[in-house]
């Protein structure tokens, strides 16, 4: 074999290398996008939620200095309080500070981890209603949701489903996930499909028209007999 053949040999090997490098490469990128991330705030990183959060291979956890929040997982901003944090924050007003910035976010979401029944023990020095008043007004005035978790192992397991969730294709909810074997159930499931009409109603409608298109068909007289005054929305919504 002369030098220039074994030249071309080389580079032909070399050529099918790279290309299977490149996929090699463009397969392992697929996967470092498809791992579950979670921005923790630095004043975190001594929390044992960081630790547990590590553990589990498949989340990919960055800890750096947050404006807003202590957590950050998509559109999603995290405000964590303890239970006691979250009297103390409620007493000195901090708590409606942070809500008020987190609304420059989508989602917004508070965990507050430890035992509910604390919240209204007498010692905290404020009464159970206001602080019912004061989670209902989370609720409702500032758009927040509410998780209470049991202990660091919870608010983790709550971090990291949220987490994987982001990741996952968002797929339509189908309205009809159970349907019926029989003709004769699919024809009345359809019927019971529309507003105001439950199984007792669909069956009569079947009894009267015998099928599906007949009852389509009929005229708000023939079907008043059955639907009384909601003839009219039944026809609107088939005909429009």
């Amino acid at each position: 074999m002369t030098k220039k053949k074994r030249r071309n040999k080389k580079s032909c090997f070399k050529m099918f290398y790279n290309i299977f490098d490149k996929e090699k490469n463009m397969n392992k990128r697929k996967k470092q996008k498809a791992r579950a991330k979670i921005i923790a705030d630095i004043h975190e990183k001594d929390s044992m939620i960081l630790a547990e959060i590590k553990s589990r291979d498949e989340i990919d956890l960055e800890i750096k200095s947050l404006k807003i929040g202590d957590y950050l997982i998509g559109n999603t901003v995290i405000e964590r309080k303890t239970t006691n944090d979250f009297i103390s924050s409620m007493i000195n007003r901090r708590l409606i500070e942070q809500l008020n910035q987190m609304q420059k976010y989508k989602n917004k979401l508070l965990i507050i981890e430890g035992q509910i029944s604390s919240l209204f023990e007498k010692d905290t020095g404020i009464h159970p209603n206001s602080i019912r008043g004061f989670i209902l007004s989370i609720i409702t005035n500032y758009n927040t949701n509410i998780i209470f978790t049991k202990d660091f192992q919870d608010t983790a397991q709550y971090l990291t489903t949220l987490a994987k969730q982001q990741i996952k294709p968002k797929t339509e909810i189908s309205l009809h996930s159970r349907i019926p074997k029989t003709i004769k159930k699919q024809k009345q499931y359809i019927l019971e499909a529309f507003p105001n009409i439950g199984p007792k109603k669909a069956k009569l409608l079947l009894k009267k028209f015998k099928s599906l298109k007949q009852v389509f068909n009929a005229t708000e007289e023939d079907l008043k007999e059955i639907l009384k005054n909601r003839t009219k929305d039944f026809k609107e919504l088939i005909n429009n």
